[in-house]
């Protein structure tokens, strides 16, 4: 077994919270830990410096994503390496391959955090993000060939739709895998984040558990990025983290969008008790 945790998730559903709450844990610090800093035990798989040194001339942007996800194998290896203890690793990524080379070296993998959060308040989230409109981000979110773009500082991600991308990382029950939904961390995130302490094999410290919980709420989280910025936020976003609320899709879509929404999702949404009454 390896020492790679993936914290996974399709964008815009929980990955940075959950993520911003298990460094506070693991640090245990009496103030929160600044959200800039959260690469001190979470890493980004994507980050192209990794890739550069297996290239001639280091230019990833010249590959295409199959020759990108022929190193990641790699790439995962070399973090790994480089770790004295777990690593946690945000993705976007599918679980599975791509071009014939695995997204995910289960070599060096012990397991997965997977967030799913409900696709009707993802889309308003994407399409603000993104600067998208809402009718835009049903179509990005319901693409099958979706990912992100071949950057300077990033190789691409593969996310593919939000059914295929909760399909890939839930639809098999693994043990390595806890999956987690976002509405459960907003209505009791106690008993929420109390098993991810244990499923981390944590030692249980209630007190530990309540600050930590605290220091990663949405609004210390927000107030962070609105003193001193998020270095992950996207260059079209006014802000990364903007209400992290549920339900909000009941006062910002119609009528048909949140119908399209469930005919491009209706299987996935159904399993995680996502379809609206008077909808199924």
């Amino acid at each position: 077994m390896g020492n790679l945790l993936w914290i996974a998730s399709y964008p815009k559903s929980g990955n940075t919270w959950v993520r911003a709450f298990i460094e506070n844990y693991l640090r245990g610090q009496n103030k929160p830990v600044d959200i800039n800093t959260l690469f001190r035990i979470n890493q980004a798989e994507e980050k192209a410096f990794r890739y550069a040194h297996y290239i001639e001339g280091g230019d990833t942007m010249s590959l295409s994503v199959e020759e990108i996800c022929a190193l990641r194998s790699r790439v995962q290896a070399d973090i790994a390496a480089e770790a004295t203890g777990t690593v946690f690793l945000k993705t976007h990524n599918i679980l599975g391959d791509f071009g014939g080379y695995p997204l995910q070296n289960s070599a060096v993998t012990s397991g997965a955090i997977y967030i799913v959060r409900n696709p009707l308040d993802v889309v308003i989230s994407v399409a603000r993000y993104f600067d998208f409109g809402i009718d835009e981000a049903i179509d990005y979110m319901a693409e099958k060939e979706t990912g992100t773009p071949n950057e300077i500082e990033n190789v691409p991600q593969v996310i593919s739709s939000w059914s295929v991308n909760v399909q890939s990382w839930t639809q098999e029950p693994r043990p390595e895998i806890l999956v987690l939904r976002y509405e459960d961390m907003l209505d009791n995130p106690v008993k929420v984040f109390r098993k991810l302490v244990s499923f981390l094999r944590q030692p249980k410290d209630p007190q530990r558990l309540k600050k930590a919980i605290r220091f990663s709420s949405f609004d210390q989280l927000k107030l962070q990025e609105r003193k001193s910025g998020f270095i992950e936020k996207h260059e079209n976003a006014n802000a990364f983290f903007r209400q992290g609320r549920k339900n909000q899709w009941r006062n910002k879509l119609t009528d048909e969008q949140v119908r399209k929404v469930i005919d491009n999702h209706r299987e996935q949404m159904a399993r995680f008790k996502y379809l609206p009454p008077g909808f199924s």
